[in-house]
């Protein structure tokens, strides 16, 4: 029987007796953890899991002390700093321990969305003019972009800080909001030109022959121009706020043309930055259909229920099988 080690931020390690009727998917949050550790547990591996944060004497004991035949990769962050997170698999590279997901130099080029979008310009693929600026740097007026713009952390994930306010139409505001990144949230900055548009998920397997799935499309049902809006914090995971803007998730409809199209940049893309195991792309297509890519997320959420795992479903593979999929794509 092969022996997956499952690691993943300490505070996320879920408890053994919970049940998933008991889980909230908005609140609860262990979630995709608790559905990597089921969907494992139905493939009939056997399973140790390991909560990591800033001491990684505990992954290496457990590499000595169990021998693992795989590592599944869940951890985002080392130190409460995710561009550390390649550090991990790195280590586990050293001991010779096959795991999840991206290779180091996979996560160091789509972590840091600045760099992705230069490795993007450099191979001609389509991303939203941008520029950045460090906690510590002042704000001039920038020249030759046009607003509106967005404004976002430049290393986290999950919308963190991003709002509606992070669209902006002017100066003052575009100060305002990066303000707020520099000096509230203690973070880089990353300002792009706002594509209008709608927004699109692809995931992508593999590392030399690539499975893309097919196109996932955020829809806002309850609005009355959905290009402009943008997947904040709220639209993620208050309830409420996407009960009133009909916000979810389904197989796009677009054109077999325009499908192909954003299948072709996302390999494109997924090549260009490296990746391997895993990712999700995300994608604006603006009313010419330029398709521009925002950013590439390495080891993306695949909790049952999330865009990745439900364009899987779309393609035939039940969560399980995506699990083991996962698990064989292992490096």
């Amino acid at each position: 029987m092969k022996k997956v080690l499952v690691i993943m931020h300490k505070d996320l390690v879920p408890p053994q007796t919970v049940k998933s009727q008991e889980i909230d998917r908005f609140t609860t949050p262990y979630v995709t953890e608790f559905d990597v550790i089921q969907a494992l547990k139905k493939n009939q591996y056997e399973i140790r899991t390991l909560g990591i944060d800033q001491d990684i004497t505990p992954l290496i004991d457990e590499i000595k002390e169990h021998k693992p035949h795989v590592v599944f990769n869940l951890l985002e962050q080392f130190n409460n700093d995710p561009a550390m997170d390649y550090h991990i698999v790195t280590l586990l590279e050293l001991h010779g321990i096959p795991y999840t997901g991206s290779n180091p130099k996979g996560l160091v080029l789509a972590r840091d969305k600045a760099l992705t979008k230069k490795v993007f310009q450099y191979h001609r693929i389509k991303t939203p003019k941008f520029f950045t600026l460090k906690k510590s740097e002042k704000l001039k007026e920038p020249k030759g972009f046009q607003y509106p713009m967005i404004v976002k952390c430049l290393y986290e994930e999950a919308s963190y800080g991003i709002a509606q306010t992070s669209v902006v139409h002017n100066f003052d505001k575009l100060k305002e909001r990066v303000d707020y990144i520099q000096q509230t949230l203690e973070q880089d900055v990353i300002v792009e030109e706002f594509i209008k548009g709608k927004e699109y998920y692809i995931g992508v397997m593999g590392e030399k022959r690539l499975k893309v799935l097919p196109v996932w499309e955020l829809v806002y049902e309850n609005v009355d121009q959905p290009e402009k809006e943008i997947y904040t914090a709220r639209a993620k995971w208050n309830k409420n706020y996407r009960k009133r803007k009909g916000i979810d998730h389904k197989k796009a409809k677009i054109s077999k043309e325009l499908e192909a199209k954003i299948k072709k940049v996302c390999k494109r893309s997924y090549k260009a930055l490296n990746l391997s195991g895993y990712a999700r792309v995300d994608i604006r297509v603006d009313e010419n259909e330029n398709a521009y890519i925002l950013e590439v997320n390495p080891n993306p959420n695949i909790s049952h229920d999330d865009e990745f795992a439900m364009s899987a479903k779309y393609d035939g593979f039940s969560y399980p099988n995506l699990i083991k999929k996962i698990i064989t794509l292992a490096n």
